[in-house]
């Protein structure tokens, strides 16, 4: 039996490894890869299939920044398959290192906002009708969610707007990302509140891969990998090792029952941040995010 599975961001790194690693486990598996980059994405769908003898890999064009881009996606999905999802796995992201300028995508958003955040948004909502009914929703979040600060430093909800159109001052500010991050966690456990409520059976939940050594943080100094490593290890994740977790979530069919879930680096779940459990929050992100993209969910 076919199982499609939708990957953004698969042309590297862990939506890439997750990626191989599903299509080996089975030939029942159908991966599309959702990418940005038109050529990267076909290089890497030619790659996967060599490596896993697996001819089911297909490349659609996808930059989760543009909500032009996402409503394409899926209008072009439905016209080629048109068929249940198994699963889809949010992924794409950007980390904003290197950006020293104010950036924003072409809708008006903060482009790190747009692109880790929103963009998945209205594609999941858009993509909800082609769930299948055990279907799984899994969303690459981060323990950024909740970012190590100095002492005397809180980490606080701006509200959406203020995150979604920075000031200047917060516009080249690094913190982006993890405000990013939490919009991950934010839309996971609302998703999954509502999903309940309307007695759906698809479940939605997020994982942590942890930092690695990926595209995700171009030019970062390998001394930094190593201080991390060395003396934050519960924020410090393996690329083999955090990809075999990813797809195993996905592959299964024993360990994912419900929503709601924040898994790090394994197929255990965790607790996230207090900061990450507020209701008012999530929904006060929801709202807005409906009204951005025009979208009632």
């Amino acid at each position: 039996m076919e199982k499609i599975v939708i990957i953004t961001g698969a042309n590297s790194g862990l939506g890439f490894n997750t990626a191989t690693k599903i299509a080996k486990n089975s030939k029942d598996f159908h991966l599309i890869l959702a990418c940005r980059n038109s050529q990267k994405g076909q290089e890497a769908c030619k790659q996967i299939i060599e490596e896993t003898g697996n001819n089911n890999v297909d490349f659609l064009q996808l930059d989760t920044s543009s909500l032009k881009s996402v409503r394409n996606f899926v209008e072009e999905y439905k016209t080629k398959y048109n068929k249940p999802i198994y699963a889809l796995l949010c992924n794409a992201g950007i980390s904003g290192v290197g950006l020293g300028k104010k950036e924003l995508s072409e809708d008006g958003f903060d482009i790190i906002f747009a692109t880790n955040h929103l963009g998945h948004f209205l594609l999941t909502n858009l993509l909800l009708p082609f769930m299948d009914k055990q279907g799984k929703i899994i969303a690459t979040a981060s323990d950024m969610h909740n970012p190590p600060l100095k002492e005397g430093e809180t980490f606080e909800w701006l509200g959406t707007e203020a995150i979604a159109h920075p000031d200047e001052t917060m516009a080249t500010n690094p913190i982006r990302y993890s405000y990013s991050k939490l919009c991950n966690v934010y839309f996971v456990y609302e998703l999954a509140e509502k999903l309940k409520e309307q007695k759906n059976t698809v479940t939605v939940n997020a994982f942590n891969p942890g930092l690695m050594k990926t595209h995700l943080m171009p030019g970062m100094d390998e001394s930094i990998y190593n201080f991390i490593k060395t003396n934050m290890p519960e924020r410090y994740g393996d690329l083999e090792n955090s990809s075999s977790a990813l797809a195993e979530l996905v592959s299964s069919n024993d360990i994912i029952y419900t929503s709601g879930h924040f898994y790090d680096r394994s197929i255990r779940p965790c607790y996230t941040s207090a900061l990450s459990y507020n209701k008012e929050n999530a929904e006060e992100l929801w709202k807005k995010s409906e009204e951005y993209t025009k979208e009632k969910i």
